[in-house]
């Protein structure tokens, strides 16, 4: 795409690439590299559909939540059909459902997505069918994050896997992952590299260890207590909780129409919970929250886009705020582009590689709207403007060079799409 590509030319290439990876009823990332349902990126891709099509939205979602598990969880990947493009496929996950999933999960933004399409719904009498539907799928998996991933109830859930993180070879995971070894049982067979160029995906012993997590949670039958007590990588990922602090909230919206009293008060207590174990991660040294690892206690020093997000959980104090956004203007006095995944100061900073240190549309997003909610309408403003420039010349790209703006990773890419949407959609 040039620079002179106009928001219109782009609407229609972002809607053109969501129906272009529709692969009837749910969307793939892209085609070939992500050739299956992805969770998060669901989520993402349903609030775009909404745009311009209402009922394929909610039917995004309910492709998702077919693969929920009884237990509640909503997996990370759900194999709708074969692929040959993809590893690790449904027989290294060895799990014997219809349709097959993977046996981890990933950053929860499936209730924010829901209440966004109930709230701006054209037709209100089926969103509201619809959400009734899938109402009590939300809470199940609500109540999944705080049985499976915080026994203890200490307002933090644990991440097992930098996959459930979404973001998977962030400098956060550098010690943690570290600690799993990096033999494998399952013999890899890397597809990604052959779709992208290797500079901008994982390294091969990084991508090591993630196969040996998959090794160990299969031979413990996927059980999600053995899973928590046995995993070397244990960590407290803000991302993931702040997303999941939003999601309560909205999911306590939802709960005062759909569900019960006893929903309401339940979600309360859990917000009630994460609202101050999300406050102890901040770090006024960064001026932004951080990330724990759960296997020694420590907070993780690394300054991460995922530290921002307690914005979007409307988690932080106007104070940290305010530090917030100073921390965005020190970055970009070092980067033309907001917001890079990583602290670009950071000697691990890698402008290319994955999710240490390019832009992901999706993150910017998030953060926007967090600054927006919060009264910060000048740096909410900046990024959904850096956001918009770097569709229009890097294109509808997996993730984005904050040094130079190029567009990098899969192209044509779904949650890039619908990110552009809902930046035009305001």
């Amino acid at each position: 795409m040039s620079q002179n590509t106009t928001d219109e030319t782009l609407d229609d290439a972002a809607r053109r690439t969501l129906r272009a990876n529709d692969r009837g009823g749910y969307t793939v990332p892209t085609s070939r590299l992500y050739p299956f349902q992805w969770n998060w990126d669901s989520a993402f891709v349903a609030m775009g559909f909404a745009t311009f099509d209402e009922l394929r939205a909610w039917r995004e979602i309910a492709s998702l939540l077919r693969g929920q598990w009884e237990d509640g969880m909503i997996p990370q990947i759900v194999f709708h059909a074969a692929s040959d493009d993809y590893f690790p496929g449904p027989d290294v996950w060895g799990i014997a459902r219809t349709p097959p999933t993977s046996g981890i999960t990933q950053p929860p933004v499936l209730a924010s997505a829901a209440r966004r399409l109930l709230d701006r719904a054209a037709d209100t009498g089926s969103a509201e069918d619809r959400m009734a539907a899938i109402y009590p799928c939300l809470l199940r998996n609500h109540r999944w994050w705080q049985q499976a991933r915080d026994p203890a109830r200490t307002g933090l859930v644990s991440t097992l896997h930098p996959w459930e993180t979404g973001m998977d070879n962030s400098p956060a995971w550098d010690a943690a992952l570290a600690r799993v070894p990096s033999q494998t049982t399952t013999p890899i067979r890397r597809r990604d590299t052959s779709h992208v160029d290797a500079a901008m995906r994982p390294h091969e012993s990084e991508y090591r260890r993630f196969i040996h997590l998959v090794d160990l949670f299969r031979a413990e039958g996927w059980n999600a207590a053995r899973m928590l007590a046995v995993s070397p990588f244990r960590v407290a990922d803000i991302g993931t909780n702040a997303i999941l602090l939003r999601a309560e909230r909205d999911l306590l919206a939802l709960a005062a129409r759909f569900g019960t009293p006893a929903d309401a008060a339940e979600i309360t207590a859990r917000i009630a919970a994460m609202q101050p174990a999300i406050a102890a991660q901040w770090n006024a040294a960064h001026g932004l929250f951080l990330s724990r690892d759960l296997r020694d206690g420590a907070p993780i020093n690394a300054a991460t886009s995922a530290g921002l997000l307690p914005l979007w959980a409307q988690a932080a104090t106007p104070a940290q705020a305010a530090a917030m956004g100073a921390t965005l203007d020190r970055w970009a006095a070092r980067v033309p582009f907001l917001v890079p995944s990583c602290d670009p100061a950071d000697p691990r900073f890698e402008p290319r590689r994955y999710w240490r240190g390019p832009i992901w549309a999706v993150v910017n997003w998030m953060i926007a709207e967090g600054l927006a909610a919060g009264g910060d309408a000048a740096r909410a403003g900046r990024i959904r403007a850096d956001t918009a420039r770097l569709i229009r010349e890097g294109g509808l790209s997996e993730y984005f060079n904050p040094t130079d703006g190029g567009g990098i990773g899969g192209r044509d890419f779904s949650w890039t799409a619908a990110i552009h949407l809902l930046l035009q959609a305001g």
